[in-house]
């Protein structure tokens, strides 16, 4: 019966999803919509670094970056269509993730945090001064419309279709890799890299997996923004935005696969509402960070599925027993 009422759950979140832009002609809460589902793409990534191997990347923007820039560049002076450079922004952003992976990843802890931060700076000022390939601070404009059998996808109502699909693939292939041997070897990392390394898992190349499959979906998430926008600046990946990500992962919860759903659908939608106050953005997400951190440090749906289906009794210690007669001797 539980598993039907899940089912049935389900089923009807499809059918809400699936008949929202038909129920809401508003194009600014449809274009809200969008972004949501573009901001789901880039926290479910980071959780999938952050939350299931322990690294803290907190550059995520970088990736996003390249996905974006590469798509942009192939489509206006290539012309390769949008649904060939989703995959290929996407491979693009996994191949810079190797090059910094095979020389950071044996860094821990704050040593590999800052790294990826001087990483995601570094391809901020490269994009903002390579004039030559990326226009400089002038951006690109013109990025064409996708299209689909000789029909050009123009309206909002057509981009929240394919942000719900990418972000549909996105949490079922995430779904599938969590649950296999690849995705119990992140959680053994996570939770004792010592160990699991003692009990055979190569620990090295799994953590490079998980940066790979992470920063893949931060590139394609970067290609269907330059497609959505039409237009994409260095402005756009700032520190800011690395962090506004960082923080959707935090309020949400780490470790499993809705948090990040409710943390970025939250921090997008709390902005929208207090628009009066935009240059106060920066500062409702840190207040929203430490009041998480303050009430429940695990996030909004921390631990509500991840202390369910990974939960490890505690070993009990027994004192060997006594012999009659014989006394305690305190320490």
């Amino acid at each position: 019966m539980a598993s039907f009422k899940q089912k049935l759950v389900y089923f009807l979140s499809a059918i809400a999803l699936l008949m929202f832009p038909w129920f809401i002609q508003n194009d600014y809460w449809l274009r809200v919509a969008i972004m949501i589902g573009l901001y789901i793409i880039l926290a479910s990534s980071l959780n999938l670094i952050n939350g299931y191997t322990g690294q803290f990347n907190i550059g995520h923007a970088g990736f996003y970056c390249i996905g974006a820039y590469t798509a942009a560049i192939l489509a206006t002076r290539y012309h390769f269509s949008f649904w060939l450079l989703l995959p290929l922004s996407g491979i693009v952003a996994a191949l810079f993730s190797i090059l910094i992976g095979l020389a950071t990843l044996r860094l821990k802890g704050i040593y590999f945090s800052m790294t990826t931060l001087g990483f995601s700076e570094i391809i901020r000022l490269t994009v903002l001064n390579w004039a030559s390939l990326t226009r400089g601070p002038m951006g690109i404009p013109g990025i064409p419309l996708p299209e689909l059998f000789g029909f050009h996808l123009a309206s909002n109502r057509h981009f929240y279709y394919i942000v719900l699909a990418l972000t549909g693939i996105m949490l079922f292939l995430s779904k599938r890799v969590i649950s296999s041997r690849i995705g119990r070897a992140w959680i053994a990392i996570r939770e004792d890299e010592d160990a699991a390394r003692a009990m055979g898992v190569e620990t090295f190349r799994y953590k490079l997996y998980n940066l790979i499959f992470g920063t893949f979906w931060a590139g394609v998430a970067g290609c269907f923004y330059a497609f959505f926008t039409s237009f994409i600046s260095a402005d756009s990946f700032t520190l800011d935005e690395g962090f506004s990500i960082l923080a959707m992962v935090l309020v949400g919860g780490q470790g499993n696969l809705i948090g990040p759903v409710i943390g970025a659908a939250s921090l997008t939608i709390l902005p929208e509402i207090f628009r009066n106050m935009a240059q106060l953005r920066l500062v409702i997400f840190g207040a929203a960070i430490l009041i998480m951190i303050y009430l429940r440090p695990q996030g909004l749906a921390g631990s509500s599925i991840l202390s369910q289906k990974y939960h490890y009794p505690k070993i009990q210690r027994h004192s060997p027993p006594k012999h009659q007669g014989q006394q305690e001797v305190s320490p």
